[in-house]
């Protein structure tokens, strides 16, 4: 089970990795961003800037928790609780292979 575990990680950190190249790469002609009394093309920029920001930091949060939980597989630890030492339930980690914790320590 464990192997599996680690290749289902495997494959979403690299999805991941993926998702975050496409997301921080260079854009085209980005232009200059500037604010009016009306809504135009800066602000719509500016909001699709902050919009690229928020999805970057959760796919940053999210590869983080699946890189820990890769090193718990290789350390003996996966599918178990890192705060009650408990076991994960099984439904648990086919849902999201990468949690560390339990429902009740989530």
């Amino acid at each position: 089970m464990h192997e599996d575990a680690d290749r289902l990680l495997a494959e979403r950190e690299a999805q991941l990795e993926a998702e975050l190249a496409e997301l921080t790469k260079p854009p085209g002609e980005v232009g200059t961003i500037s604010f009016g009394k009306r809504v135009g093309e800066g602000t719509s920029m500016a909001v699709d800037r902050l919009a690229a920001v928020s999805a970057q930091e959760h796919l940053l949060t999210m590869l983080d928790e699946v890189r820990r939980a890769r090193r718990r597989v290789a350390d003996g630890r996966y599918g178990i609780c890192e705060m009650c030492g408990e076991p994960i339930p099984e439904g648990r980690l086919e849902a999201r292979p990468w949690a560390t914790r339990c429902v009740a320590h989530s």
